[in-house]
């Protein structure tokens, strides 16, 4: 059997590891006041920070369109017996309920929605290990079943500066966003069943920053085996 994988440009995974794993994207959509963009195919990083440069507001996200998964499914089918196709967290984006209806929607192929809970390079290496699994032409269950394994040793820190951003784009509850801005706190973020939340609150970004770091290297001493992005 033939499996494709295909993620959405929230993983970030560079074009040369795509290429190189045979994954395939689909964009979400960024926009700027009335005007959308489908992330990293009408709009590349450096003109993203132009815009946002040239706007008073911060862009906002949507998924990508219904269509356009079905016809990306269509394609691939052509090729293809099946495809596994891993979406942000369904926690903060309806992109993996939209797979999933989609899926059901097709003939000649069988689509597999996998649920990352997570975002960013996180995601993209549940992408990479499903790719490098399907090229060795393991079943597609057996590719879900060792995603969902996965899952109980992948993490996710981040801070940010300024918590309204994650706010206004749905990320983040109102309430948490007025509580870290009114105590001046920059708090470690992490997704906690499909959710961002804090981890912990930290004053200052140097000792937030350093708290990330400690956090990694009491992954790295476990002795495991270990992928990390920055």
């Amino acid at each position: 059997m033939k499996t494709a994988v295909v993620t959405d440009s929230t993983a970030y995974i560079p074009k040369d590891l795509r290429d190189r794993y045979n994954i395939h994207m689909i964009p979400l959509n960024v926009i700027f006041g009335e005007t959308s963009y489908r992330e990293e195919i009408d709009m590349s990083w450096k003109d993203y920070y132009k815009e946002v440069k040239a706007h008073e507001n911060l862009p906002t996200t949507s998924q990508p369109a219904y269509g356009e998964l079905i016809s990306l499914y269509e394609k691939l089918g052509e090729t293809y017996d099946a495809v596994i196709s891993i979406h942000l967290s369904s926690g903060i984006s309806g992109t993996f309920n939209s797979a999933v209806s989609a899926s059901g929607m097709l003939e000649g192929i069988k689509v597999y929605p996998f649920d990352s809970e997570i975002s960013c390079m996180a995601q993209g290496f549940y992408a990479i290990e499903a790719a490098e699994m399907a090229e060795k032409g393991a079943a597609p269950e057996e590719i879900i079943r060792h995603l969902d394994h996965m899952k109980t040793s992948m993490r996710a820190y981040f801070m940010v500066d300024d918590l309204s951003h994650l706010q206004r784009g749905g990320r983040l509850s109102g309430a948490q966003a007025f509580v870290g801005s009114l105590l001046k706190v920059k708090p470690i973020l992490h997704f906690e069943n499909k959710l961002i939340v804090p981890y912990e609150k930290i004053r200052t970004r140097k000792k937030a920053m350093n708290r990330l770091f400690e956090l990694f290297g009491e992954d790295a001493e476990k002795g495991k085996p270990l992928r990390a992005v920055v």
